[in-house]
């Protein structure tokens, strides 16, 4: 009878920290995504800005998210001042730093020192009305009323042509950025992935799942040689490149998402030197 009774408490704790835990989860929020910049595109209808490799966070006017819905634990102070008008953008700590941000953002109990370094980059007002070039405009007010130090509006610039569009693209990845993104300037506020959002990078990157190993040779003689994963589409092949010592010690589990990089697509739509970037974080 006593077991009983403990398992009984037992799993009513456990249904109120589920409970309790869940009610931190939200359905991912309907966000703008981006396509891929092609040659046919004319950039001049565009807004361009720099592509910042950051962590995607939706600010909906008293609580900040992840894409994900997930709640995101960012110090108090972090959040009181936001402006009450809905935001989204990326936290970012600056160029070639993801990986810091990324054990920042995700811990539990946030880190004053750390956060101090993360800058909140606004890029759009989410269901606002207007053009994107007035939304870009009013983000520059909101961010000029805040005067909040980590709350930042992101440098939208106009470009002439594609030569233009090219010449930006090569000084700002020269400098370390992750590329150029393109928003169209006339267009409404809209949600999913379409040409309103373009992204234009030395690299394209995408998500596969992983399925096996192939066991190394030579110098990786016990550790692994290569990732064998599959897209959405179906499509499957092995990441061997970009592997770190410590991945090919301990890779990504059988069924974890990682994202690699690559050239183009073969015409079989397989991604020509898949180069592997790292595991996908769960925020």
């Amino acid at each position: 009878m006593l077991k009983r009774m403990v398992f009984v408490f037992f799993g009513a704790v456990m249904s109120t920290l589920t409970a309790a835990a869940e009610s931190t989860r939200k359905p991912p929020p309907a966000i703008v995504l981006a396509e891929v910049f092609r040659q046919s595109i004319d950039p001049a209808l565009y807004l361009a800005s720099e592509k910042y490799d950051g962590v995607r966070a939706i600010w909906n006017g008293h609580e900040l998210r992840f894409r994900s819905g997930n709640h995101v634990n960012a110090p108090e102070w972090f959040t009181a001042r936001l402006p009450s008008t809905p935001l989204d953008g990326e936290l970012w700590m600056g160029r070639g730093k993801f990986n810091e941000l990324a054990g920042t953002v995700r811990r539990s109990e946030p880190i004053d020192s750390e956060w101090r370094q993360v800058r909140y980059m606004i890029f759009e007002i989410p269901d606002a009305p207007g053009s994107f070039s007035e939304r870009a405009a009013r983000i520059e007010e909101l961010v000029n009323e805040a005067k909040l130090p980590w709350l930042v509006a992101v440098k939208q610039f106009k470009v002439a042509d594609i030569d233009a569009l090219y010449d930006h693209f090569k000084r700002l990845t020269g400098e370390g950025a992750e590329g150029i993104m393109l928003h169209l300037a006339n267009a409404p506020y809209v949600t999913g992935r379409s040409d309103v959002l373009l992204k234009l990078k030395p690299l394209q990157d995408a998500e596969a799942t992983v399925i096996g190993y192939v066991a190394g040779k030579g110098r990786y003689t016990g550790k692994t040689g290569a990732l064998i994963v599959t897209t959405k589409s179906g499509k499957t092949f092995r990441v061997g490149s970009g592997l770190t010592e410590e991945v090919r010690a301990h890779p990504p589990a059988i069924g974890s998402v990682i994202t690699f990089r690559y050239q183009e697509l073969s015409p079989a739509g397989i991604p020509r030197f898949p180069r592997y970037w790292r595991l996908r974080e769960e925020f």
